[in-house]
């Protein structure tokens, strides 16, 4: 385990590939962590960087107290790259990774010259339907809505697979204030202005069956995108990086190509 002491926060972070290679930042999704990535990591070409780290609240990172900002989330990644001395990366978010690669690519385009913005949106969901979800959190812990919640990540036919009951321990482990802290900014985030300003190369990646983020609020977020492309994944849901890491490791790997960042 690799710790960047940023101060406020404590970020755990892995890195792997080559050292000199262009450099890839992965963002994961709210209730996971940074072990989303390991089969699509592990799928991608040689000659890149592969920096993953757990966002805060998250996995072996710190848990500071209190609600999260979306602009604390976003200089969470803006620190840890300066930290680890990156800049010029493609910046690969999914869910609420998606919506913190937005901010930072708006707030430090220096740092971020492509983006891949995975099963995520500018807005996700209401400031009521995630202030429903943090009461019956406080009220009966995160296990009182894991259930869904895989629902909504996963096809059915995968749901019931011991790689799914492992994902839904790890949920139900989450920090409950990490996971109540990141709701609190994803509740107050609406990006569509921002995100509209932004002039990128940018790949966006739907899932058929994603319960959180359905596709078409993908393609609506990436079109804000001049230029921008759209990748739709069939029978996959909310995070098709578990359930489909090889069809999902050769997307990003010709969108690497592509833009240049892998030649």
């Amino acid at each position: 385990m690799a710790l960047a002491d940023l101060g406020d926060v404590q970020l755990n972070y892995e890195i792997d590939g080559d050292p000199s290679g262009a450099p890839v930042v992965f963002a994961h999704a709210l209730g996971t962590n940074l072990a989303i990535w390991d089969k699509v990591v592990a799928a991608l070409p040689e000659g890149l960087r592969l920096i993953r780290y757990d966002l805060r609240g998250h996995g072996q990172s710190s848990v500071p107290e209190g609600a999260y900002s979306m602009g604390m989330m976003v200089r969470d990644a803006e620190r840890l790259m300066g930290f680890l001395e990156v800049k010029d990366a493609c910046f690969v978010g999914i869910s609420l990774g998606g919506m913190i690669a937005q901010g930072l690519a708006v707030k430090r385009l220096d740092l971020v010259r492509a983006l891949v913005l995975s099963n995520t949106a500018a807005k996700i969901a209401t400031p009521e339907i995630w202030r429903r979800r943090m009461e019956t959190i406080e009220a009966k812990g995160i296990s009182a809505i894991s259930a869904e919640t895989i629902e909504r990540w996963f096809p059915r036919a995968f749901r019931t697979s011991p790689e799914a009951l492992r994902w839904k321990e790890v949920l139900e482990g989450t920090s409950q204030t990490g996971y109540l802290g990141a709701c609190a900014a994803i509740a107050g985030t609406d990006f569509y202005t921002p995100t509209a300003s932004l002039r990128l190369p940018t790949m966006g990646i739907g899932g058929w069956d994603d319960g959180s983020t359905p596709p078409d609020l993908v393609r609506e977020t990436v079109d804000l995108i001049p230029g921008s492309q759209f990748a739709l994944m069939r029978k996959t849901g909310h995070l098709p990086c578990i359930d489909q890491p090889q069809a999902y490791a050769d997307l990003l790997s010709v969108f690497l190509r592509e833009t240049g960042h892998l030649v």
